[in-house]
């Protein structure tokens, strides 16, 4: 297996683009990528989305995508994997190149939701949950999150306060960030008296859907290490799943597949979680930023909450997380996170995530999750 890199990334503003349509936002991302990397056309084209079919009346997203950007000729597929459609469709980009089968490859992950209404959103979010055994008894994501978040306080002894750091972070650092839909700073005040949506989660413990659409370009690094661009080696790419239901798990407290796509990428890159510089995770709640950490070695079992109450998870902390905003103030296109998570990590080991830089950043973590838990995918970069 060869090497690989990424040698350009782009991505659009996270918003309701009224004026956009989905094909216009993915191939904005996709040209920007083309664009930084100096490469006119590309052997394959993989495009991460979730909900396109019932959102947008539309399918075929790699052929729709290829036709817009003029690359009509060109391998192309579209890959879903629920809210980490955006990594898998990265992760396929990373083994169609590492292989041979091709040598250059474009990861885009797009998403169009505010032409929708809410309730059909939070339905179609539903979908990636089991249908017979959850969705069907009512059970939305937001409630899903709320009785694992009831829960953890409940074995752990949490206060709801303790979970306030995750938010103020997030929204501290998406202020710096032109492509984040929120550049508003909150408080810990702000937090405690936001909304109620599902006890205990409120208002500044979701994340905030929106359009959106990032990608990069995926070469071989011993075909392009010599040349001026600021080349981030892929030094892992990994994935694991547990069961699809909450309650079919042994402990809902542990994201297990979490841990197990960690534990395959540290290995893949011969590090360990001391050796991690920054950590884009998957914030869709502050309870998942905790799970995250915990399973993936930053935090032991039912102490998540200490690193954001000791400002280990700022800019300057021992693991900064949501550098850019993460998916509570950047925003969750859903189909998109896994692809904004990425270049939000090249940015930072390229010195481009300006006002919340990570200073002298090397190796950059990224894991997608796919519903609650039960489908990850975990990348390591890593500059050359």
């Amino acid at each position: 297996m060869r090497e690989v890199a990424v040698i350009g990334i782009g991505q659009t503003k996270i918003d309701e683009h009224w004026e956009k349509s989905l094909r216009e936002l993915a191939s904005d991302a996709a040209l920007a990528a083309l664009l930084d990397s100096r490469l006119q056309k590309v052997d394959a084209i993989y495009v991460g989305n979730m909900m396109s079919g019932s959102a947008n009346h539309q399918q075929h997203l790699g052929v729709y995508v290829a036709d817009w950007i003029g690359m009509r000729y060109a391998e192309a597929f579209r890959l879903e994997a629920a809210c980490s459609s955006g990594a898998a469709s990265f992760r396929t980009a990373v083994m169609a190149v590492a292989s041979g089968q091709v040598d250059t490859a474009l990861a885009v992950g797009v998403e169009k939701m505010t032409d929708s209404p809410g309730n059909e959103i939070t339905a179609e979010l539903a979908t990636a949950a089991d249908a017979d055994w959850e969705a069907d008894q009512g059970l939305s994501f937001v409630a899903l999150n709320a009785l694992i978040m009831r829960r953890y306080m409940h074995e752990y002894g949490w206060k709801k306060e303790d979970f306030a750091p995750f938010a103020v972070n997030a929204h501290a650092n998406a202020m710096h960030n032109p492509f984040a839909r929120f550049h508003e700073p909150t408080t810990i005040e702000d937090y405690l008296k936001a909304s109620m949506i599902a006890d205990p989660i409120n208002l500044m413990d979701a994340s905030a859907i929106g359009d959106g659409a990032a990608a990069a370009v995926v070469v071989p690094l011993e075909l392009f290490k010599s040349d001026s661009h600021k080349i981030v080696r892929v030094a892992a790419s990994s994935a694991a799943t547990d069961t699809i239901a909450i309650d079919h798990r042994k402990n809902p407290l542990w994201l297990k597949a979490a841990a197990e796509s960690g534990k395959k990428a540290y290995a893949q890159a011969g590090i360990s979680a001391a050796d991690v510089d920054v950590f884009e995770l998957h914030d869709a709640f502050s309870i998942m930023a905790v799970l995250s950490l915990e399973a993936n070695g930053f935090a032991e079992r039912g102490q998540g909450p200490r690193l954001a109450l000791d400002g280990e998870i700022l800019p300057t902390g021992r693991i900064p997380i949501a550098t850019r905003g993460g998916l509570k103030a950047r925003g969750h296109p859903v189909g998109a996170t896994g692809m904004y998570q990425i270049v939000e990590v090249i940015q930072q080991l390229r010195g481009e995530a300006y006002g919340s830089l990570v200073e002298g950043a090397r190796i950059g973590m990224s894991q997608n999750i796919g519903g609650s838990g039960s489908n990850i995918i975990t990348h390591i970069f890593q500059t050359p």
